[in-house]
């Protein structure tokens, strides 16, 4: 099979901590051909999406003394596809209905950019290739906004760019945290009181003067024993880690510092992922990572969701296999579909 994954430049990736590159190995490891590619890359040509791809070799990592290590050269970009026969060349351009899987794994934020991207993999047929996650699905999913749907899962929340309305829930609430509703990694996310002097300024600063809403919680003081993540795979969770504030810092989030522990999945978060399981194959949502602090769920991550490399370092799993199994399988129940009797 032909793996292509759509990711940010290829040399910026920590292959030691990036999800998208130990899924690239898994699928190496397992026998099929890995390509990359970029969303500025894509293109629809009659009626069709295509890319500028390149063959990738990996130098797998390793886990030496508890710590993952990797190869100076980890990587090395092969040619692209010259030697296609089942389309015409539009220059360097080849149909991504030559992949079998195409992961769409471009960081957040959603930009303007990325959005006309998911318009573009609309383009490739789903009978042919498997494409994770579903473009429409991303465009549904605001990672933020998503979660809201499963009223009996998250802590109390509001979504406003009124600065009154978010005063009186801090006030209501004693305290709380504010998200904005593109960000990443933890990108300004802010814990608020109600007797902070800058509380006005914060809220003016993360609203650009009341023009942008913004997501406001309560504060769960659980956060501070963690804020787990949890890998999900057709809606199955199939992994987790607890990311720890360190130091002065709320919050728990790996890019900010967080340390990372190993932790079980408890029936509370498998009653979450039940609620949650119906509703991400519906939108085609297939490998989902989710944020749950002290039993409620806080974020449902579906662009890029990371930490098989600390899930696998932790408890010495295979997490990259198990999603490229799974792929394997969906594949061939597709075609047997698709194919004529």
């Amino acid at each position: 099979m032909k793996f292509a994954f759509i990711i940010d430049p290829i040399q910026k990736l920590d292959p030691c901590h990036d999800t998208s590159v130990a899924l690239m190995e898994a699928a190496q490891e397992l026998g099929h051909e890995v390509w990359v590619t970029q969303a500025n890359l894509l293109s629809v040509v009659n009626g069709k999406a295509w890319a500028i791809l390149e063959r990738v070799k990996l130098t797998p990592i390793q886990l030496i003394d508890g710590h993952w290590v990797a190869a100076e050269s980890w990587y090395s970009l092969g040619s692209s596809l010259q030697d296609s026969t089942q389309a015409k060349s539009f220059g360097n351009l080849r149909p991504l209905e030559e992949m079998d899987v195409v992961f769409m794994r471009t960081d957040p934020p959603v930009t303007t950019a990325y959005l006309y991207a998911t318009y573009i993999l609309d383009y490739i047929d789903p009978a042919r290739t498997l494409v994770v996650n579903s473009p429409s699905g991303l465009r549904a999913a605001n990672e933020k906004m998503y979660a809201l749907q499963f009223t009996e899962a998250i802590p109390t929340t509001i979504v406003t760019q009124d600065k009154q309305v978010i005063r009186q829930f801090v006030e209501q609430q004693g305290a709380a945290v504010l998200k904005p509703l593109g960000g990443k990694a933890g990108e300004g996310i802010l814990f608020l009181q109600p007797g902070d002097r800058n509380l006005n300024s914060m809220i003016e600063i993360s609203t650009f003067q009341g023009q942008l809403p913004i997501m406001i919680q309560t504060y769960l003081p659980e956060a501070k024993a963690g804020d787990k993540r949890i890998i999900l795979l057709d809606g199955e969770p199939i992994g987790a880690v607890n990311r720890v504030p360190t130091g002065n810092e709320f919050r728990g989030n790996m890019a900010v510092g967080g340390r990372v522990e190993s932790v079980d999945i408890t029936p509370r978060e498998r009653e979450i992922c039940a609620q949650l399981a119906p509703v991400l194959r519906r939108d085609g949502l297939i490998f989902v990572g989710i944020d749950v602090i002290g039993g409620y769920l806080t974020e449902v991550n579906v662009t890029s969701p990371t930490g098989i490399r600390e899930i696998d370092r932790l408890n010495q799993s295979r997490i990259g296999h198990q999603v490229v199994q799974w792929l394997e399988k969906a594949k061939v129940s597709k075609l047997s579909l698709t194919s004529p009797v």
